[in-house]
């Protein structure tokens, strides 16, 4: 955890950087920010997926500081958004550009990019699990300066086994941690070529009649202009809830990092837990995201507020 991160919520005795978001003015850029994600997930409910894993792809890269959202430039031509995690997969980006713009006809130079994701993947959570997943998130965070596409090879693959655990670890996370967030999966697509070769194409634990249907929607060697996307979920495909853990139990997940989770005594046991205990899952959701969000904040001389998220001021 960062200590210098706070609470954003009206009221707050802790001081606020000098600059940044005041906690009288917290109301009204939350709402803005609400406002923006609120219309895009209305829309495409994909988007909000796409919000909550921008949180988690900025995040493990260079800490929650929005160096996921710059763009390539002649200085930079591979910044995060061309990883093989981010490029062509990664979307939401306009829903966290209309917020921007909004925040700063209403309050210039007072809203972090790296605060708009969060306060986003927030939002995204509530309006996707029907606002069971409801939470106050810090906010005092700065944007980067730096965004390098080498640096992305830290994001957990689809196709990772257990060594996932220590990428968590690195960034303070715990194996509960990497249960309770795996649970994000119940919303959103996948490309094809995130899991045929291993979960298709060969012999894996899936339930039987799972890989026939994703055959029907799948070619059998995805290709840059022949990938297509399916559910994640296909039971709740657009509700964020505990559905994931049952489809673990089902054996009716797509991606290997998935199914590692039933290859340990201990993870497994946290499956059937969350799968089982009402409201649980939830709780912990929400716990184990503020963790997520305060992973390397930049304070101080290390980052600045941006004009516009896509560039550095």
């Amino acid at each position: 955890m960062v200590p210098s991160l706070m609470w954003a919520a009206p009221g707050s005795r802790v001081p606020w950087p000098p600059g940044g978001l005041l906690p009288e003015d917290l109301p009204r850029a939350e709402a803005i920010v609400r406002a923006a994600v609120q219309k895009a997930v209305r829309r495409d409910p994909g988007l909000g997926a796409g919000l909550i894993r921008m949180l988690f792809h900025d995040c493990f890269v260079e800490g929650c500081d929005g160096s996921i959202l710059l763009d390539p430039t002649p200085v930079n031509p591979r910044p995060e958004k061309k990883g093989p995690a981010n490029d062509g997969s990664q979307r939401s980006y306009e829903v966290i550009d209309a917020a921007k713009r909004a925040l700063e006809k209403a309050c210039p130079g007072t809203v972090s990019c790296a605060d708009v994701v969060a306060f986003a993947a927030r939002d995204a959570s509530d309006l996707l699990s029907g606002s069971r997943i409801s939470f106050a998130m810090p906010g005092g965070r700065l944007d980067g300066r730096r965004s390098l596409k080498s640096q992305t090879g830290v994001l957990p693959a689809p196709f990772a086994n257990f060594d996932t655990i220590a990428r968590f670890a690195a960034n303070g996370l715990g194996i509960e941690d990497l249960v309770v967030l795996s649970g994000a999966h119940s919303v959103g697509r996948s490309h094809c070529s995130s899991f045929v070769a291993e979960r298709i194409a060969s012999p894996s634990d899936m339930d039987a009649v799972l890989p026939a249907e994703l055959r029907r929607q799948c070619p059998a060697s995805p290709s840059l202009g022949n990938d297509p996307v399916v559910a994640e979920d296909a039971v709740t495909p657009n509700a964020l809830e505990k559905q994931y853990y049952r489809n673990l139990l089902d054996r009716k997940v797509l991606f290997t990092s998935d199914a590692a989770l039933m290859s340990s005594a201990q993870t497994a046991g946290m499956v059937r837990g969350l799968a089982r205990l009402d409201g649980t899952w939830e709780k912990k959701f929400t716990a184990a995201t503020v963790k997520l969000a305060s992973i390397g904040v930049k304070t101080g001389s290390d980052g600045e507020i941006r004009k516009k998220c896509r560039v550095v001021n």
